[in-house]
């Protein structure tokens, strides 16, 4: 048997229980999420621990970057009986809006220890580069 001695947490857990604020596919819950340039990509990290990767559906619609995933219960056998509940079940969703400066038809996807990783190239249009400036011999004088 497990014993706990937080009572906010606890006050927390029956808020959610009470308000329904737990994720669903018409309302979802946030995800944590990092985002960083990395060179010459944009990254993007996703918290995403205990969720199949059969349940994370990435979408990009024109700048529009949409994140779902779903975490599901564990089956248990019939004899188990739940003391203590407190990872969140059901639907995370996050929406990012992408920069035109990226190449959204190149985007790449990795899911390790939890972590979903998207990383995003910057478009060569993007990327700085030098101008060069030409000069000419023939000057033209303007007068008036």
């Amino acid at each position: 048997m497990l014993m706990r001695t937080d009572p906010f947490r606890e006050l927390d857990r029956l808020t959610q229980q009470l308000l329904g604020t737990s994720g669903t596919w018409s309302r979802p819950s946030p995800m944590p999420m990092d985002a960083y340039r990395e060179g010459d990509e944009y990254v993007i990290a996703l918290d995403l621990p205990g969720v199949s990767p059969d349940t994370i559906d990435i979408d990009v619609e024109r700048n529009m970057l949409t994140v779902k995933a779903e975490r599901r219960p564990v089956a248990k056998a019939d004899d188990v009986q739940m003391e203590l509940s407190e990872r969140p079940l059901g639907v995370f969703s996050r929406q990012v809006v992408l920069a035109d400066t990226l190449d959204t038809d190149n985007i790449k996807a990795d899911y390790d220890a939890g972590v979903l990783t998207l990383r995003v190239p910057i478009s060569e249009r993007a990327k700085p580069r030098k101008i060069a400036i030409g000069g000419g011999a023939a000057h033209k004088q303007i007068s008036g």
